[in-house]
């Protein structure tokens, strides 16, 4: 398997915060001299993140913008609402120390329009120098100014032209910044949008300066395997995957889920995604699914099946908030977090420590960055999967219906986690007896 960054990300578990909201920062920009040092409620949850297991600790935007952080204003500047470089500093550090590897999010496909260049490029016009970073288009735009390409309509979004080599050299300069300072990847937001010709240029100067970073981008759609291939990126977003799980829950189909999981084998020949069952893109998982007794269901998927886990901050607490797509919409998805863990509801830690079950299973079988799912057995509402890598297996049954199921699960010994019986065990009769609506991973091999 090509694309890996180094030895660190095969044993990786990321846990996501998006910082603005986590932290209860304005909504808008403050200046410079009203700083307000909020990384240290980060660094008070760091304990948290690695109780529950995590290695990777993966911020949304923390650097200077105009509102939600993916209008940029200043890639060299901490944003004012979160604290400053030395404060970053600090929560790298502590991070550090704790084992936990920082990625930051990259927000390389536009700026905001107070980004200085484009402030300038709308005061000397089309012909600037400052113009050619961006896309003019004929016109102007709702407000009167010179009309720019936006990402996706956004007209606070403004797109960079990542044909000019101005741009390349400023973003290479950006990402090789922050790695030095002890970072050790970039997700990359909206990367789908932007040329893979673009990042193969980029990340072929970053990746020699800093050959052990990990890089992913945020793709959503289309042939993930080739924008590795040709983006030069080490994985993207398994959105396919993401999907799916909660699709075929919802629509208790696990034909889809079989479906996507061929599909999954396939990227894992060049690659190991990134993936997850929530994000700070989406609706809240315990809000996404019809039934919140399938949230174990959607874990036991996530934290067994190849690549390389995610889990977006608060779901492990069950979470619940609806994306809307209106002004604000994102609000209900991402909250502040209170003080300290001991001032979360109390009905989250049973979620909590089915998390930390989950990941500590995957720990001990770290082979499954790499593995691939073999479905033993496959009905709408019944499936058995097994996951194999580097000589090693285990299964996973789930029982989405309203009565008991007896499912075949040839060579099963025993129960590593979740409510299975199992009969006939370490036979090529072996089954399994999930109850309704339950869940189990179980071991194929003797003693384990």
């Amino acid at each position: 398997m090509t694309g890996r960054a180094s030895t660190w990300i095969d044993h990786a578990l990321f846990w996501q915060i998006y910082p603005l909201g986590f932290v209860g920062a304005e909504h808008s920009a403050i200046s410079d001299d009203q700083v307000r040092h909020r990384l240290d409620h980060i660094v008070d949850w760091l304990d948290y993140a690695v109780q529950l297991g995590a290695s990777g600790l993966l911020l949304g935007p923390i650097f200077a913008s105009s509102t939600h952080g993916y209008d940029t204003i200043d890639y060299f500047r901490i944003d004012p609402r979160l604290g400053n470089e030395a404060g970053f500093e600090e929560l790298v550090a502590e991070a550090r120390r704790r084992g936990l590897h920082v990625v930051l999010d990259g927000v390389f496909n536009h700026v905001g329009r107070d980004f200085p260049a484009f402030r300038a490029a709308l005061a000397k016009g089309a012909n600037s120098p400052e113009a050619a970073w961006f896309c003019p288009l004929q016109g102007t735009d709702s407000s009167g100014e010179p009309a720019f390409a936006t990402f996706e309509g956004h007209p606070g979004l403004i797109t960079l032209n990542h044909d000019n080599p101005e741009v390349s050299e400023y973003v290479i300069r950006v990402m090789d910044h922050w790695l030095d300072r002890g970072i050790s990847g970039w997700r990359l937001d909206a990367a789908y949008a932007m040329p893979r010709r673009f990042w193969a240029t980029v990340l072929a100067k970053v990746k020699s300066r800093h050959p052990h970073a990990y890089v992913f981008g945020e793709v959503i759609h289309g042939d993930y395997a080739a924008f590795v291939r040709e983006s030069g990126v080490d994985a993207v977003t398994q959105y396919e995957l993401w999907k799916a799980i909660w699709s075929a829950l919802n629509d208790r189909n696990l034909f889809e889920l079989a479906w996507a999981l061929d599909r999954h084998n396939r990227y894992l020949e060049t690659f190991a995604p990134l993936t997850f069952v929530g994000n700070h893109d989406v609706t809240r998982l315990a809000s996404k699914l019809d039934d919140e007794r399938h949230i174990a269901h959607a874990l036991a998927i996530l934290l067994t099946v190849g690549g390389t886990p995610c889990i977006y901050a608060g779901d492990e607490q069950a979470f619940r908030g609806i994306k809307e797509h209106r002004a604000g919409g994102d609000d209900a998805i991402r909250p502040a977090f209170p003080a300290s863990a001991e001032d979360l509801p109390s009905d989250g830690w049973s979620i909590y420590r089915l998390h930390q079950d989950l990941i500590g299973l995957r720990r001990r079988h770290s082979w499954l960055v790499r593995a691939c799912t073999r479905i033993v057995h496959l009905k709408s509402r019944h499936m058995v999967m097994k996951l194999e890598a580097d000589g090693k297996s285990l299964a996973v049954a789930l029982n989405l219906d309203d009565r008991e199921a007896i499912l075949p699960a040839p060579g099963a010994w025993g129960l590593l986690a979740g409510s299975v019986s199992i009969s006939d065990a370490g036979t090529s009769s072996a089954c399994a007896k999930v109850p309704a609506h339950g869940w189990g991973v179980l071991s194929l091999s003797e003693g384990e």
